[in-house]
């Protein structure tokens, strides 16, 4: 039979409320008492009750991590973060999908009976600010990308306006001056294309040019599929691009296969630029040019918010920005390092 917390008091030689606090990680027991209990639970192998720490303390130990879609990789390696950050600080995590379905998110968002088996759930899916009108400020909440900070909610993202300028000017510091963007959503509110869009035009009004609309083109989703059929429409166009920004590396993989089938070379015809940094750009050949996102960063902040929300519920939400690098590579004429 499994060790009990009684078996692991008489084994210690201590009263089952000292194990229970040891297993609590309870921060007035001392050192001593704390080796002494941990050397009885590791001969025994105890292992504490889910359901009875529910009881005791409220408590699951339990996140939830919700994405659009995980096998996106950018999304996998978000996961991958957040679970290696969860677990030190003493969590599990379970991630669920939303599929862009709007209906879904709303419910994840607004405590469904998934997500109250959560201490706390971490949030990533495309959420407009409607989307979290009447969400419980109560249950601990943690946003990570594009959203307009309120003051309701922490929140952990890059510069996502800063991050598409520095990709554009990469674009424009190589003498190209026909520049097009795939991953605008006009259909949608969504931050992320709204964002990444500004800093476009941004960078383009920086220097003194500006991209006709026909020039900025949609993408339902960011997939490879989408940033081929994107780029192909640009390159059938009267006046084809030199440069594409593409809003997801994705996008990007696409639309190099659509510049090579259309008899052109990257980036001697077209260079093109992504953001997320996969591990997939870094291995393509043409290597991807990408703004790298910091997704260690983003998960050890966003971890670290959500279970001080969790501890204290009435701290003030924090607005935390990620850091990002322009990754020049292969698909911009930059020969990869020996």
């Amino acid at each position: 039979m499994a060790a009990t917390l009684r078996d692991v008091a008489e084994r210690a030689g201590v009263s089952i409320r000292t194990v229970s606090n040891v297993v609590a990680d309870y921060a007035h027991v001392s050192s001593t008492m704390k080796a002494r209990v941990q050397r009885a639970i590791d001969e025994l192998g105890y292992r504490p009750n889910p359901v009875a720490r529910r009881l005791r303390t409220g408590r699951t130990g339990l996140l939830g991590l919700v994405v659009p879609e995980i096998d996106v990789p950018y999304f996998s390696q978000l996961a991958r973060e957040v679970i290696r950050a969860a677990s030190l600080a003493g969590f599990h995590v379970m991630v669920d999908q939303t599929g862009h379905d709007r209906g879904r998110q709303r419910d994840l968002l607004r405590g469904s009976d998934r997500t109250l088996l959560f201490d706390g759930v971490l949030f990533c899916p495309l959420a407009t600010a409607d989307d979290l009108v009447g969400v419980d400020p109560g249950h601990p909440l943690i946003l990570l990308g594009e959203h307009k900070f309120d003051g309701r909610f922490d929140h952990v993202a890059i510069d996502n306006v800063q991050a598409a300028f520095d990709a554009t000017a990469h674009l424009l510091s190589l003498g190209r001056r026909r520049l097009a963007a795939i991953g605008t959503q006009p259909d949608e509110d969504f931050e992320t294309p709204l964002q990444r869009t500004e800093g476009f035009t941004r960078a383009l009004a920086a220097a003194g040019l500006a991209a006709a609309p026909e020039q900025v083109r949609p993408a339902a989703h960011y997939s490879r599929q989408d940033g081929y059929h994107a780029a192909a429409a640009l390159i059938a166009g009267v006046d084809p691009p030199d440069a594409i920004f593409c809003y997801s590396d994705l996008l990007a993989m696409g639309a190099i296969r659509a510049v090579f089938d259309s008899g052109l070379s990257v980036p001697e015809d077209i260079a093109v630029i992504g953001i997320d940094d996969i591990d997939e750009g870094r291995f393509a050949r043409p290597s991807l040019s990408t703004v790298s996102l910091d997704t260690a960063f983003i998960a050890d902040h966003a971890v670290a918010a959500l279970a001080a929300r969790i501890d204290t519920p009435d701290l003030p939400a924090r607005d935390v920005v990620a850091p990002h690098t322009l990754v020049p590579r292969e698909s911009t004429g930059v020969q990869p390092r020996a």
